[in-house]
């Protein structure tokens, strides 16, 4: 990348140090009515209020003044799926239909080049919008999909996982690897992509109804051979695929014990869904480490559960949230916290919405171990950020004439923000909505 002018935002800024249990809990985070930051080649390098960061400042600075906005750490969704773009909004019955009628078809589509380079363009420009700087993403079975993915990303300089998907059965013949060329291919391109740049390679098995013991074996054997990569697949989001899942791997104790046998858990090990989670599931994953990823908006829209945060919580489990795309209905983490809230809700799980805001930047920071470089305002840390105007439409305007805390700010974002609300998302220090 170019050298950058060094660039000061003014604007109110909102970050965390940990999880908060409340308003009160003002150790968690840090909120700065005038604040600053100080953006030099694409790294914080002061942070604090304006009265002190804009003091000394160099002689070709670029000051960009965002009042009265909030500016937090961009968003990071943990859980996306780059080739279903055109799947989301797809009328179905629940998991194992939908993606046999929708998301199968569409990942065929992927062995043209030309197409995957378009999606990504349209995939990376849905994420900006919505002001999310981090996902981690599958792709599809061709590698080709992989190379377009990650292309956009260093295009854009985004910091950016995702993987190669490995399915060898249960799949359209020519979706369908095998053990040893899934190893193959994704030994390649993870060779090839990670730590290049801004990007990180994720070992990705779909799940283990579409792999054999053997592929889950090379799996294992890739996380084993490159552990500081992530490994990311789904776990106990339908009854059918648990039965399904209960058929293929009889031996197993349960589907986590599928996984388990194969030593994919760890504290890299991002599991998607985990609604039906038995309670020596939940003991293995807090042993492990391994997370729990709430995909509420797909849940939602596939029929497929209630996530339960405090229970998987209680249990010693680290949990993050994720849009699901495109069994998830929005790119947007501000809609998804609105439907993890009201998926809470009906748990008697009330959610403040600091724990929301918390929970879309550090927390999921934390799930993927990477906040010493995103997820927070802390010097040194990349400056990929955020900026909100909860008085973006009409309807949040009229609700923000009585709102008197940053809670009640934050819940209005979070309850009826979407892609307006969204001022301006940096990568790196560089604004690419604008």
């Amino acid at each position: 990348m170019a050298n950058q002018t060094p660039k000061l935002l003014r604007g109110r800024l909102l970050s965390f140090s940990a999880a908060p249990d409340g308003p009160e809990d003002t150790g968690a985070y840090a909120y700065v009515q005038d604040g600053a930051l100080l953006i030099v080649e694409g790294r914080i390098e002061r942070c604090g209020s304006y009265a002190v960061v804009g003091a000394n400042l160099p002689a070709n600075t670029d000051v960009v003044d965002h009042r009265p906005h909030l500016i937090l750490p961009g968003f990071i969704d943990p859980h996306i799926h780059f080739p279903q773009v055109q799947v989301i909004a797809s009328w179905a019955d629940q998991l194992l239909d939908w993606l046999n009628d929708y998301t199968f078809p569409a990942e065929m589509k992927f062995t043209d080049r030309t197409h995957g380079a378009r999606i990504a363009t349209a995939l990376y420009d849905a994420l900006i919008a919505h002001g999310t700087t981090t996902a981690s993403a599958y792709c599809t079975s061709h590698p080709a999909s992989v190379d377009a993915y990650f292309e956009e990303a260093e295009r854009r300089n985004m910091l950016m996982l995702g993987g190669k998907t490995m399915m060898d059965r249960n799949a359209p013949a020519n979706l369908c690897d095998t053990a040893q060329s899934s190893y193959d291919d994704s030994k390649a391109l993870l060779e090839k992509w990670h730590g290049r740049g801004r990007a990180h390679y994720v070992i990705t098995p779909r799940f283990a109804i579409t792999s054999t013991p053997e592929q889950l074996e090379a799996a294992g054997s890739l996380l084993k051979e490159h552990p500081d990569c992530h490994l990311q697949t789904h776990i106990n989001e339908n009854h059918n695929e648990i039965a399904f899942t209960r058929e293929l791997y009889p031996e197993a104790a349960d589907y986590l014990g599928v996984y388990e046998n194969f030593g994919l858990l760890g504290s890299k090990t991002l599991l998607g869904h985990c609604i039906h989670m038995n309670e020596r599931e939940k003991a293995v994953m807090r042993d492990t480490g391994s997370l729990a990823v709430f995909c509420p908006t797909s849940n939602l829209f596939l029929g497929s559960g209630l996530f339960d945060k405090v229970g998987l919580e209680k249990a010693g489990i680290r949990t993050a949230i994720a849009t699901d795309i495109g069994g998830g209905t929005s790119y947007s983490l501000l809609r998804t916290l609105d439907e993890g809230y009201k998926i809470l809700q009906l748990q008697r799980q009330r959610m403040h919405p600091l724990t929301g805001f918390y929970w879309a930047t550090r927390g999921n920071a934390e799930a993927l171990s990477l906040t010493e470089r995103i997820g927070t305002l802390d010097e040194g840390t990349d400056a990929d950020l955020v900026v909100l105007d909860a008085r973006a439409t009409q309807p949040m305007a009229l609700r923000m004439e009585t709102a008197e805390t940053l809670f009640e700010e934050l819940f209005v974002l979070q309850t009826l923000g979407d892609d307006r609300a969204v001022v301006e998302t940096y990568a790196a220090g560089v604004p690419l909505k604008g």
